[in-house]
């Protein structure tokens, strides 16, 4: 019933299909969220009865095999069943990972799960407007930085969309600054393994991408993604020697992105992954929504 097979670069197209069939705004349901955790999480999908499934690891426990929420045609009691019924021939235990709030309730009314929250891998939500134009006496201090950020650099900053024409100079500048930023940290490493490989095929992606130029030279680039009404900010990085850089870049490419798709209405920061510093960096936006996941743990 369910063959699983490797999510790769050249497996994007089959999955990408599936996630118009929900309305989680969670990451984890995006192309990118998900590619750029493959690896790490050892994903593999499947596709039965037009619905996807996809298998990888727990964020809890690296050797415990788990499954994302199915999306598809499929009602959640018939995509239920069938992994239930997979994990029972493969004698392993069923694990839903990384299970939206929104449907975690539904979820647990078909099966007896017991639910982990997953406290370092919830998505910051944000209103669009809000980031576009920073309005108000809440965002005050991005205003200051960003307006630093313009009298630091008069001469003006260059904007363009990514594009076969500059990203060799995009990827010269990430392997500069992750050479700067190196973290010992198997998901920071993994990031910065991914973020390459994004770049190395980025035209495969159908992603919407901006860098950011100073006298010439790329200070910073962010690398999104738009689904239904939201956009995902996927990569974001910049050259911090340049005070209020990344709040000029975000801004900017939030207008920009508001102005060539009106219906975006919210912007996914993604997950902190337990890194204080991104942490308090994504709270000082103030999101209107904290997007908690769960582990879900079948018992009978």
């Amino acid at each position: 019933m369910l063959n699983f097979n490797p999510v790769t670069v050249d497996s994007l197209e089959d999955i990408r299909y599936y996630f118009q069939f929900q309305d989680y705004r969670t990451c984890d349901f995006t192309i990118g969220g998900m590619f750029m955790w493959a690896f790490f999480f050892k994903y593999e999908y499947a596709i039965f009865q037009e619905t996807l499934f996809i298998k990888g690891v727990s964020e809890i426990d690296p050797t415990e095999t788990a499954f994302s929420v199915p999306i598809g045609k499929l009602h959640f009691h018939e995509s239920l069943a069938v992994l239930k019924e997979y994990c029972i021939r493969n004698n392993i235990n069923l694990v839903l990972s990384a299970v939206p709030e929104n449907v975690k309730d539904k979820i647990i009314s078909i099966y007896p799960f017991v639910s982990y929250k997953l406290t370092n891998w919830a998505d910051y939500l944000y209103d669009s407007q809000s980031l576009a134009f920073l309005s108000g006496r809440l965002y005050n201090k991005k205003r200051n930085h960003i307006n630093k950020f313009k009298q630091m650099y008069p001469d003006g900053i260059i904007y363009d969309k990514i594009t076969d024409t500059n990203l060799q100079e995009i990827q010269a500048f990430f392997r500069l600054f992750h050479s700067q930023n190196e973290k010992d940290n198997p998901i920071f490493q993994n990031e910065a393994v991914m973020t390459e490989y994004v770049l190395s095929n980025y035209k495969r992606f159908n992603f919407i991408g901006l860098s950011m130029k100073e006298k010439n030279r790329v200070i910073g680039f962010i690398i999104g993604e738009i689904l239904s009404d939201t956009v995902y900010i996927h990569i974001v990085k910049a050259d911090k020697s340049y005070a209020g850089v990344y709040e000029t870049l975000n801004k900017k490419f939030i207008i920009d992105i508001i102005n060539e798709y009106p219906e975006i209405k919210f912007v996914n920061m993604e997950e902190d992954v337990g890194d204080e510093g991104l942490r308090q960096f994504k709270l000082s936006y103030h999101p209107i929504a904290i997007l908690n996941k769960y582990n879900l743990i079948y018992g009978d």
